[in-house]
């Protein structure tokens, strides 16, 4: 799960990187392993062919028929199919952490993929879902994310930023998420997960998020950090300043609450 990248290479983009404090984005873990050998491609190539698997992939799920690995090589990988196994390793990523689905061999060297359903709903929070009862955690959680290594708020122009690198379009239905700007600015508001407030004295106009009072109930800061540092093999304390924010956070719900109303005589 990446989140607003500038000039970071597709390796370090999924799964080999950390967020870098205090901005928007992420930067090379100095545990990073090296990006797989690419050759002459670009980055933005590189970038485009694992966003036409990730697609290629989901659509082949539709029909819940096992994914042939010939058939991937064929019509997708074409002349990368000396870097396929690092592009199935971060489409594989791709999918778990923002589609929610996990890409699984059917069985031992059969050259055979099925995707699995993995994400559960914030708190097991069944509305947390799409028009059409498809799981939208990943989305959720990846805004949730932004917000929190952001400061706690952020420009949607950054959100879509970022989105659009994953193929996910403000103008454009998603086959997984529908009509994704319906669903970030009016159902997850509607719903609590955001806030979203116009930002004063901007030309052009632009608009912020910030965790709603529903997320704040249902999750916590320690959580979403959690979330962040798993999608890259990391340990929160690897983020010092957000982990600092959610063992606070953390310490202030478990200490008793004071000032509720007087019990009745």
């Amino acid at each position: 799960m990446e989140f607003i990248m500038h000039g970071v290479s597709i390796a370090k983009r999924w799964g080999q990187s950390r967020w870098r404090a205090g901005g928007a984005g992420w930067q090379g873990s100095r545990r990073a392993e090296a990006s797989p050998k690419a050759g002459p491609r670009s980055q933005k190539q590189l970038e485009l062919k694992v966003a036409e698997l990730v697609q290629f992939l989901l659509i082949k799920d539709q029909k819940k028929i096992p994914i042939k690995r010939a058939d991937i090589l064929k019509h997708v990988v074409g002349d990368y199919k000396d870097i396929f196994p690092d592009l199935l390793k971060l489409a594989a990523q791709r999918l778990e952490y923002v589609f929610g689905y996990r890409l699984v061999e059917l069985e031992p060297k059969s050259n055979t993929y099925i995707l699995i359903n993995t994400l559960e709903p914030v708190e097991e929070d069944a509305e947390v879902r799409g028009d059409q009862g498809t799981p939208t955690t990943g989305l959720l959680m990846i805004v949730l994310g932004l917000i929190f290594m952001k400061g706690n708020s952020i420009k949607e122009t950054e959100v879509w930023d970022f989105l659009r690198r994953l193929g996910v379009h403000p103008t454009k239905k998603h086959l997984i998420f529908g009509d994704p700007k319906k669903l970030i600015t009016e159902d997850f508001v509607r719903q609590r997960y955001l806030e979203y407030r116009r930002i004063p004295h901007t030309d052009p106009v632009d608009y912020e998020f910030q965790w709603g009072p529903r997320t704040n109930l249902e999750t916590s800061k320690m959580k979403v950090l959690k979330f962040v540092a798993k999608v890259h093999n990391q340990d929160p304390k690897d983020w010092p300043a957000q982990y600092c924010e959610a063992l606070a956070e953390e310490e202030a719900r478990a200490r008793p609450q004071t000032g509720g109303p007087a019990p009745s005589s």
